[in-house]
């Protein structure tokens, strides 16, 4: 090995996220989670419309909001209320399945 070559670690991703974010339970990493599950689910709105063959301006007409709203619910579902988010589903015809847990005065949306 050359001198100017470092040996690298290799690391899994929760190594990495327990490194950089935190460690599972402290409130950082469940920030980090609970908005990637916000961002996944905003992905999932836009695969299925498109699956659908629906644009933006038609899925907001039959949700009943502007084709922006729809655009920014695909961007980020954080401050787009539960209801709405179902209401996009349900035009979509998709099942949508909510877990809620209670642990020791801690709330999980999964």
């Amino acid at each position: 090995m050359k001198a100017t070559q470092k040996k690298m670690k290799m690391m899994t991703l929760d190594q990495i996220k327990d490194k950089h974010i935190g460690e599972v339970g402290s409130s950082d990493r469940e920030k980090y989670e609970f908005d990637l599950r916000l961002e996944v689910l905003g992905e999932m709105i836009k695969l299925v419309r498109k699956e659908r063959n629906l644009t933006q301006e038609q899925l907001g007409k039959l949700v009943g909001v502007q084709k922006a709203q729809i655009s920014k619910i695909e961007k980020s579902t954080k401050n787009v209320t539960i209801e709405t988010v179902l209401k996009v589903f349900r035009a979509l015809k998709a099942q949508v399945k909510f877990s809620v847990e209670i642990n020791e005065g801690n709330i999980k949306v999964a």
